[in-house]
C-alpha cells in the first residue's frame, strides 16, 4: 500500500507568527496597498491579505534575476499548481530555496516572504472555504499574467526590448494582472459585509475590473522608463509602428514627444475606466466608510499619477519619473476621512482631479 504524502506542518498558533504574517512582513511588501489592506473590515482584511501575499511571492519568483527566465518559469507553475489545487508534491520552501542563496534584487522583505511561504499556505487553507476558492482563483489569474511577461518579453540581460503586438494584448494583460482582482475584492466584499445585500454581484464585479485595470494601466505607463530597461514595452508595437517607432526607440528619451502619440490615448483609457472606479465607490454604502476608503485611496492617487504622467514631458526618462510625492498621499488620506461619507464631496474630488488631468493633456 502507498503510504500518503507527509502533511504540511500547520501555522503554529503563536499570534506572533499569524501577525508577522499579516502585519511587518505585509507592511514590508506592499508599500501603499498595505494601508487599503488595513483599513478594510474586518472580515475582509485577511482574505485580502492572503491573497497579495500569495501574489507578491509569486511576482518575485517571476521576477528574480538569480535564475534564467525558463527557470522561473518552471517554478512559478510549480508555485500555481500548489495554490490551485493544494497538491501534495513539493512544498513552496522546496520550489524558492534556490532564491536564498541567490537572491539578486529581492529585498529583505520579499526575501522574509518567501521564507515564509509555506506557513502562507498554511493561512490560505485555513481561510473559510469561499474564501479559500476566491482566493486560490485570483492567484492563479494573476500568474497567468507575470507567465505572460515570462513568455512574452526577451530575458533582462539581453540588450533587447519586445513589446506587446496590439491593444487587446494590452487589454487582455491588464485584466490579468489587475482586473482580475477588483473582482475577486468584489467577491469577498459581499461575502463579508451584510450592508452590501443590495448589490449586483455581477455589474459591481464588472465595474471592479474596470476599476482594476484603471490602476494597472496607470501604473504600466508610469512605470515605462523602468521597464524598458528590463526588456518590457507594454505600448503595442503596431500602434509604436503607426508613428514610425520601434519599441528600442523608447530607450531615448529624446522620443518622448514623438511617442506621446501613442502615451495619450491610453492615458484616455485609463481614465475611461477610473468612470467604473467611480460608480463602484458611490455605490458602496456611506455607511461602510472603512470599505470606501480602501477603494477610494488608489483611485485619487491613481488620478494624481496620471496628472504627473500627462505633464511630464519627460516621461520617457528613468530619471524623471512622474510619481506622487509621499507627502501628498498623506494629505489625501487625511482629507478623505471627512469626505468619505460624502457621496457630493467624494464626486466632487475626483471629477476635479480628472479636469486637471484633461487639461494637462490639452495643454501639455
Amino acid at each position: 500500500m502507498v503510504s500518503p504524502p507527509p502533511a504540511r506542518p500547520p501555522l503554529s498558533s503563536a499570534p506572533t507568527d499569524r501577525e508577522r504574517l499579516l502585519t511587518d512582513v505585509l507592511k514590508s511588501v506592499s508599500r501603499s496597498f498595505y494601508l487599503s489592506i488595513r483599513i478594510l473590515p474586518h472580515g475582509m482584511r485577511e482574505p485580502v491579505a492572503v491573497a497579495y501575499l500569495l501574489a507578491r511571492a509569486a511576482d518575485t519568483i517571476a521576477d528574480t534575476r538569480a535564475l534564467p527566465p525558463s527557470l522561473r518559469l518552471e517554478k512559478l507553475l510549480a508555485f500555481r499548481s500548489i495554490v490551485e489545487s493544494g497538491d501534495t508534491g513539493p512544498s513552496i520552501a522546496e520550489i524558492v530555496k534556490e532564491l536564498d542563496s541567490r537572491s539578486d534584487g529581492v529585498s529583505a522583505g520579499e526575501r522574509t516572504l518567501l521564507g515564509h511561504a509555506d506557513s502562507l499556505l498554511s493561512l490560505l487553507e485555513g481561510l473559510p472555504e469561499a474564501d479559500r476558492q476566491h482566493v486560490s482563483k485570483v492567484v492563479v489569474t494573476l500568474t497567468r499574467g507575470m507567465e505572460l511577461d515570462l513568455t512574452t518579453f526577451p530575458p533582462e540581460d539581453s540588450g533587447k526590448v519586445g513589446a506587446l503586438e496590439s491593444p487587446e494584448q494590452l487589454d487582455a494583460y491588464t485584466y490579468l494582472v489587475a482586473g482580475c482582482a477588483g473582482e475577486f475584492w468584489t467577491q469577498v466584499a459581499v461575502a463579508h459585509e451584510p450592508r452590501l445585500a443590495a448589490w449586483d454581484a455581477e455589474e459591481m464585479a464588472d465595474l471592479g475590473v474596470r476599476f482594476g485595470k484603471a490602476l494597472q494601466l496607470t501604473n504600466v505607463l508610469r512605470d515605462m522608463p523602468r521597464d524598458l530597461r528590463i526588456g518590457r514595452c507594454y505600448l503595442p508595437a503596431e500602434e509604436l509602428a503607426a508613428y514610425g517607432l520601434a519599441p528600442p526607440d523608447l530607450l531615448e528619451p529624446a522620443n518622448a514627444d514623438s511617442a506621446r502619440a501613442v502615451l495619450v490615448p491610453w492615458i484616455r483609457t485609463a481614465m475611461e475606466h477610473v468612470e467604473a472606479a467611480e460608480a463602484y465607490i458611490l455605490a458602496t454604502p456611506r455607511s461602510c466608510a472603512r470599505l470606501r476608503l480602501a477603494a477610494l485611496w488608489p483611485a485619487l492617487l491613481g488620478l494624481a499619477t496620471l496628472e504627473k504622467l500627462a505633464l511630464n514631458g519627460q516621461w520617457l526618462d528613468p530619471d524623471r519619473p512622474s510619481r506622487v510625492k509621499r507627502r501628498w498621499v498623506y494629505g489625501m488620506m487625511a482629507r478623505s476621512m471627512a469626505a468619505v461619507r460624502s457621496d457630493t464631496l467624494v464626486r466632487q474630488w475626483i471629477h476635479g482631479l480628472r479636469r486637471r488631468v484633461e487639461r494637462a493633456l490639452r495643454d501639455r
